[in-house]
């Protein structure tokens, strides 16, 4: 087991090197400029095409609304309260400044990994719309790139095992244990049965749930976030000019922080916002793919609002309430750091706080991982096996609860990044279909979305 540990944790440091921080930030960037700056620049059209889009104007099974919501239940999770903090842990403040330039290029990756989700989505073998980087890949690459789709769809169905699993329900039990005393064994049963009440129902109803839970709870964290902040609002202006100094010069060791190079800002800064945000990762695609929408650009604004929501502001809350509150120097790190954060302002209530959030945050990623996971399986072996995956993830929820998860978290870290691989080379490839739907969809004010439906 030492033997297997250290290989993974060798590929570990090879997927997620300087090699992978350049392919994640250089093709966000190439289809940032390819967009000419679109998805920054139509962020309000994104919002309206939003708040329209609670009720589906075309074919799929939940609407654009849902889709959204599916995609931010498996983001917004454990990196928005563990994963920004080990971040800073690790890399000082300068990494919230990374994670905000991973954020401002993979909104483009986000918008282009939606258009070519709906673009190229086909039905399954129970009349149900299926995408993502497996089809977009196989439908729009053609055959001799269909290696990289099987590739995909490998690494997604075992990595979310791990990261929208295991890791979760162990995230939960450990922090309801810690705050509450409620023993492991427990927490994991109650978790088996929410979640089996809601995937079994399948997208629907997954869909259904998001909708509701994830803009109640995105928006309560928000509100205790900036409780937070305005306690400390005599120390946000230091916080925001640490955060630009230390991404660009080393931070000073300081207190229980042990100082930190550029390079692992960068690194930590990069690494988490694409944990959290899942910009390039080809998760969020599989979700949009549902969607009830009038084409692919349509989706494609409402889907970039995701990474911007995720990170841009829920990423910024934690990280700043963690510097401005001085908890950064601590010596704490992951959901501990934050919750020393809220707790040091809000005494008596702030670690419950981050307790119970961190819970929802992670049941709500157990379902989205679900959906991801089983159309990667599904993809693989057919729609004949969903439903017994389903019953197997219900099941591994329990072993995720109770058992330590050192080399899952490693794992399931390594394998997010292979995902990674492939969906980017396919982004890259596909980004002249994305740019000619984007600027026929600006040019004609969307009908071309409307012909494109009627050819169908």
């Amino acid at each position: 087991m030492e033997a297997l540990n250290t290989a993974v944790g060798w590929i570990n440091g090879i997927v997620w090197g300087p090699a992978m921080l350049v392919l994640i930030l250089g093709v966000g960037f190439f289809l940032q400029v390819g967009l000419k700056f679109m998805p920054i620049l139509k962020l309000g059209m994104g919002f309206g095409l939003l708040f329209k889009g609670r009720e589906g104007s075309g074919e799929g099974q939940i609407s654009p609304f849902n889709a959204l919501m599916t995609a931010l239940s498996a983001t917004i999770g454990t990196g928005n309260i563990a994963g920004v903090a080990t971040a800073v842990f690790l890399g000082g403040p300068g990494a919230l400044f990374w994670m905000w330039m991973t954020a401002l290029v993979g909104m483009a990756t986000k918008y282009s990994e939606a258009v070519c989700a709906v673009k190229f989505r086909e039905r399954d073998e129970a009349g149900n719309f299926v995408g993502g980087p497996m089809y977009y890949i196989k439908n729009g690459l053609g055959k001799k790139w269909a290696w990289l789709g099987f590739a995909f769809a490998l690494f997604g169905a075992i990595a979310a095992f791990g990261i929208g699993n295991g890791v979760q329900a162990n995230g939960v039990a450990q922090v309801l244990e810690t705050n509450f005393g409620f023993n492991p064994s427990i927490t994991g049963i109650v978790l088996m049965v929410l979640t089996g009440a809601v995937i079994l129902g399948g997208i629907t109803r997954i869909g259904a749930v998001a909708g509701k839970l994830v803009p109640f709870m995105a928006v309560s964290y928000i509100v205790a976030g900036l409780i937070v902040l305005i306690i400390n609002a005599d120390a946000i202006g230091d916080a925001f000019a640490m955060v630009f100094t230390y991404a660009f010069t080393p931070s000073a060791a300081e207190g229980g922080f042990a100082g930190a190079a550029v390079w692992a800002a960068i690194r930590f800064g990069v690494a988490r916002g694409v944990f959290s945000n899942e910009a390039g990762l080809g998760s969020a695609p599989i979700a949009h793919a549902a969607a009830e929408t009038k084409g692919p650009v349509n989706q494609g604004l409402i889907a970039m609002l995701g990474t911007f929501i995720d990170t841009i502001i829920v990423c910024s809350i934690t990280g700043l309430a963690i510097i401005a509150s001085g908890a950064w120097t601590s010596g704490e790190s992951g959901a501990a750091l934050t919750s020393l954060a809220f707790e040091t302002s809000l005494p008596g209530f702030g670690g419950y706080l981050i307790a119970i959030a961190l819970s929802i945050f992670a049941f709500t990623t157990i379902l989205g991982w679900s959906y991801y996971g089983e159309k990667c399986v599904g993809y693989l072996l057919g729609a004949k096996v969903l439903m017994p995956y389903r019953i197997l993830w219900i099941v591994a929820i329990y072993f995720g609860a109770t058992a330590d998860l050192g080399f899952i978290w490693l794992l399931a870290d390594t394998l997010n990044a292979m995902m990674a691989i492939p969906n980017l080379i396919a982004l890259a490839l596909l980004s002249p279909i994305v740019f000619k739907l984007t600027k026929e969809f600006f040019a004609t004010g969307g009908r071309s979305e409307e012909a494109g439906r009627a050819a169908e």
